[in-house]
């Protein structure tokens, strides 16, 4: 009896090799042949030639992050390209063309912003259809909770530009952004005029204030605004030694004059563009205008990122 048993499982383990090596048997290798053949009614499908034929209408090249005259450091955007076989997956039951089905591929540019030498960035590319908004704190905390609401509620992710000496004396403040994850950034230790610092203050600024923003939320911050927009070459080059891309902005809330709601929409909505840097203060204005315009700018077709979104190739 063991010695049949054993026949038995000689012949079946037998048979399975058999199966397993022999490519017209085995369930779990593709037929060729009827791979080749759906290829080819795919390709002579005149929905395949279509599209086909109408990729590159919808294609755009990448562009390389460049050096602008007037607005000096300028982020790449991706460029993009139909998939062919996925857009045809997508039309197929129809049959018919429609190019909101169209798959795309994101194509990257050759030169990226980090190969760029040391300059100031003023805005994102100027064909991204998004902006960011620029939040310098360095004084007052009671509007900083309702900020925080207002974003929430619209789902949008700003970057909080963060005075050194201010993150010391508020540190759940600056806990609150970086848990909401909004992006947080250095703002300089105590509100210097950046550009009448010699190299080795300019530094000290700037290391100090990222060593205490790093104590607080574990991450060191990769942008610098520096304070009233006040800079030199040589403060360029400081946060360029210490990894970090200097930031100002294109479009100005000038929240600190105090203006009513609608002054401050006029301004902003009247200057603004892709790639936009807006900036603004933990304010009573921002706080009583901050919903409006955000709905306002989404309804002029803009998303409204965090500075690395806006700086991103991505399209």
């Amino acid at each position: 009896m063991h010695r049949y048993q054993s026949f038995v499982h000689i012949c079946v383990f037998v048979f399975i090799v058999l199966i397993a090596f022999n490519d017209d048997y085995n369930p779990f290798m593709m037929n060729e042949a009827e791979t080749f053949s759906n290829t080819v009614i795919k390709s002579e499908d005149s929905l395949y030639q279509e599209i086909k034929a109408k990729r590159d209408k919808y294609s755009k090249p990448p562009v390389n992050a460049y050096i602008d005259r007037v607005w000096k450091k300028t982020p790449g955007l991706n460029g993009i390209q139909v998939n062919v076989d996925k857009s045809y997956e997508q039309m197929k039951e129809t049959g018919e063309f429609d190019k909101t089905l169209l798959v795309y591929e994101q194509i990257p540019p050759k030169k990226t912003l980090d190969e760029l030498p040391a300059a100031p960035i003023y805005r994102g590319n100027p064909k991204k259809n998004m902006v960011a908004f620029l939040i310098n704190v360095s004084w007052g905390t009671e509007h900083i909770p309702e900020i925080l609401t207002i974003l929430k509620k619209h789902n949008v992710k700003a970057t909080f530009f963060i005075e050194g000496k201010w993150a010391q004396e508020n540190s759940d403040y600056v806990k609150m952004i970086d848990e909401q994850d909004h992006v947080i950034g250095n703002h300089a230790y105590s509100h210097p005029d950046m550009a009448n610092l010699s190299k080795s203050q300019a530094n000290e600024q700037i290391k100090r204030t990222n060593e205490i923003l790093k104590a607080i939320t574990g991450k060191t911050p990769k942008w610098f605004a520096p304070p009233s927009g006040s800079f030199n070459d040589q403060v360029v080059q400081t946060a360029d030694m210490l990894k970090m891309e200097t930031i100002l902005w294109t479009v100005d809330t000038i929240d600190w004059k105090n203006p009513t709601v609608s002054v401050m929409m006029n301004r902003v909505m009247g200057d603004i563009h892709p790639g936009a840097t807006i900036l603004m203060h933990p304010t009573t204005s921002i706080v009583n205008g901050l919903d409006k315009l955000i709905e306002n700018i989404k309804k002029r077709g803009y998303r409204i990122g965090t500075v690395p979104m806006l700086m991103s190739a991505k399209r």
